[in-house]
């Protein structure tokens, strides 16, 4: 069990201001289960060739689905002015007495739309963050990596995000992968400086049309998954089931129209949980949440909400339209009903 650590004070350079961190500070920012995240003692990491880092220490079919509550977001990408995003929120806040209690929902706004957003949308809703820095060639044995200065225009921090009580961030999505070049390593790093300040985690996971065509869909997603599990410090596995929420989402799928089967879907879900129970914890296995994404729409999502290991969806184009997302909220009923929940 992780314990509380004495205060510690943080120092920023190359300013002098300093600001103190009560480590003894809970918070519980994942939906539908409490997630209590201690700091301990925080160390700075140190700068390193990313290939000087260090080196980090079966496929059976689970019968037995996850345990967690249904869960559905909503990524809007980079879409968004003031006028449509103004509507976007009346919609969402107009649907909130259809949509199901048992589901947790968040949206995805853009940077610049996040703070209207988490003032005017319903409380239904929580935000989530498309993305936050770390510094990609940082060596933290500690797992925090944290950065010694401010010096990177552009960039939006996980400190800053806790500071404005963003409960969730999103990383690893597929275009940041394939477009800006994040690799496997820089996710887990990005994931592990997340939780480090308090935030829970969208983590996106899938493999391309090549992977999935030549036989190694696996061995894509469980090296990613590696990645992410060896920078989670072993006193995090106890809250990962609540804390962090693995998005599988089949780049092939994503904007195309094309949505894998109900039956490819489950046996990736499925594999998944079995990598978690034999490289994790039985414990957490059960209790992460696995979404799917990929042209999930209002019509589809029935349809994918029975299957056992589908824990929710991660939603793009559609979750622009507020009633159909409304709708794909609400497939959290059909989940529950399938499986006997």
């Amino acid at each position: 069990m992780l314990t509380a650590a004495p205060p510690t004070t943080r120092t920023s350079s190359p300013t002098t201001t300093t600001t103190t961190t009560m480590s003894a500070r809970r918070r519980t920012m994942s939906m539908g289960s409490s997630c209590a995240f201690v700091r301990a003692t925080k160390s700075r990491g140190t700068r390193g060739s990313a290939g000087g880092r260090r080196s980090a220490p079966s496929t059976v079919r689970v019968v037995s689905e996850g345990t967690g509550r249904f869960i559905v977001g909503g990524n809007w990408k980079c879409n968004g002015t003031r006028a449509s995003v103004k509507e976007l929120v009346q919609t969402l806040n107009k649907n909130v007495p259809q949509i199901e209690k048992n589901c947790d929902v968040f949206c995805c706004p853009t940077f610049l739309h996040l703070p209207y957003v988490k003032e005017n949308l319903d409380s239904r809703f929580s935000v989530c963050a498309q993305n936050s820095w770390v510094e990609a060639d940082l060596v933290d044995p500690e797992h925090h990596y944290d950065s010694t200065t401010g010096a990177f225009t552009g960039e939006i921090s996980a400190e800053m995000l806790e500071d404005l009580e963003v409960p969730f961030v999103l990383l690893g999505h597929s275009e940041r992968r394939t477009l800006l070049g994040e690799t496997d390593e820089i996710v887990g790093k990005k994931v592990a400086h997340a939780r480090y300040h308090g935030l829970s985690v969208v983590v996106c996971i899938g493999e391309s049309l090549e992977e999935r065509e030549n036989g190694t869909t696996f061995d894509v997603i469980f090296k990613q998954l590696k990645a992410v599990a060896k920078e989670i410090d072993d006193r995090e596995h106890s809250s990962w089931g609540s804390s962090v929420v693995i998005a599988y989402e089949p780049i092939w799928a994503i904007g195309t129209g094309k949505v894998a089967t109900p039956e490819q879907v489950q046996e990736v879900h499925s594999k998944i949980r079995n990598w978690l129970a034999e490289n994790v914890s039985e414990d957490v296995a059960k209790a992460t949440r696995i979404q799917y994404g990929g042209s999930v729409n209002a019509s589809n999502c029935a349809d994918l909400a029975k299957l056992s290991d589908i824990d929710g969806f991660l939603v793009g184009g559609a979750s622009l339209n507020g009633d159909d997302f409304a709708a794909i909220c609400n497939a959290s009923s059909v989940h529950y009903k399938a499986v006997g929940r």
